[in-house]
């Protein structure tokens, strides 16, 4: 099983009856944190932040923290959704993007963590993936 580590921030979202999972990608000082804290806020569960280990499973992307629990227990996700995390104003981003991590073509976002709408949108999105 091939597995990666990024520095990347992972959530996910109870939608109906299923988790979706979303990772944040971005530059070192980015916002990416921040952005975490904010989801939280709004009913996401912070799966990891700053190191995350991504592994395919069943023809799907999994998240988790990279670190190791003190209790031994380890959370994770599906990835359905990635957040490129960015500097620049975000409303004219392209959609339809998909971003390829260890051969699954996943649904991408572009998002600028210091606007305010990033997180609503997010999680609209989240809500629309199967």
């Amino acid at each position: 099983m091939s597995k990666l580590v990024l520095h990347a921030t992972a959530l996910s979202l109870l939608a109906g009856s299923a988790w979706k999972g979303v990772l944040i990608l971005g530059p070192h000082g980015i916002g990416k944190s921040d952005m975490a804290l904010r989801a939280v806020e709004k009913g996401l569960v912070l799966i990891s932040d700053s190191h995350t280990c991504l592994w395919s499973s069943g023809g799907h992307l999994y998240a988790a923290t990279a670190d190791n629990q003190p209790d031994g227990t380890r959370s994770y996700t599906r990835v359905h959704l990635i957040a490129l995390a960015q500097a620049e104003p975000t409303a004219n981003a392209p959609t339809g993007e998909v971003t390829a991590i260890l051969g699954h073509d996943i649904a991408t976002v572009r998002v600028n963590p210091r606007e305010a709408s990033c997180v609503p949108r997010l999680i609209a999105r989240l809500r629309t993936l199967k």
